[in-house]
């Protein structure tokens, strides 16, 4: 397998509309115990949301492009919520088929859900304090991925996280041993493989970055793509 190019050919079997809907809601319920074992966001919480919620004299608003099943904006305002922020969240898809499983979750007060692409929201004049995604930059193409980025900046009033795969051939590896016990009737371990493929390394992504954007590394097969609004 090699793994020293992306390869933006590939698409995952979850992105087709007509794929198999048992199997997707497996999938995006099971992304849970995936994300936190390996999207760091507790560490980046800490690191970087907890700084800036602690500068707020008010509650604050989250917003997380691309939620699918909303597991990681639930748990951000969970961790957000034990440490005594007020915080109110907004998760936004375009595909029904995830929020579906996000609004079968556990309800939380403060935290909803709706259908619409990121553009909407800046027309409307919408503004967050805090505007993260998770697993998405893989999934854009050029265009799609300068229109996330200006969407972020124009709808943060404080940070910027986008969080994704650092590819690496120790990334594919451990995925490829630890996910299959979990894997069953869904498409975590084939689409998890693939994301990796599309995912960038970090001077990839910095190159595609806009020059007041940080690339970090919170985990060894993470990026994180940070801009700091004030």
């Amino acid at each position: 397998m090699r793994l020293s190019e992306r390869e933006t050919r590939l698409r995952e079997l979850m992105d087709d509309p007509a794929c198999d809907p048992v199997r997707l809601r497996r999938t995006l319920e099971r992304f849970a115990l995936v994300n936190r074992a390996v999207s760091c966001w507790g560490a980046v919480y800490r690191a970087r949301l907890r700084p800036l919620l602690r500068r707020l004299d008010r509650p604050a608003r989250l917003l997380d492009i691309g939620c699918g099943g909303g597991d990681v904006v639930r748990r951000l305002v969970r961790l957000a919520r034990s440490d005594g922020f007020g915080v109110e969240a907004l998760g936004i898809d375009p595909d029904p088929r995830a929020l579906e499983v996000a609004r079968a979750a556990k309800t939380m007060p403060g935290v909803s859900y709706e259908q619409a692409r990121s553009r909407a929201l800046v027309e409307r004049g919408e503004r967050f304090d805090l505007v993260i995604s998770n697993h998405l930059l893989h999934h854009l193409d050029d265009g799609s991925l300068e229109q996330l980025i200006a969407d972020s900046e124009a709808l943060a009033t404080g940070l910027c996280l986008h969080s994704d795969i650092a590819r690496s051939d120790g990334a594919y590896a451990l995925f490829s041993v630890a996910v299959p016990p979990i894997a069953p009737g869904s498409f975590l371990l084939v689409d998890g493989l693939r994301s990796i493929r599309r995912s960038y390394a970090p001077a990839e992504l910095r190159a595609r970055l806009p020059p007041d954007w940080r690339v970090e590394r919170p985990g060894r097969f993470r990026l994180l793509a940070v801009n700091r609004r004030r």
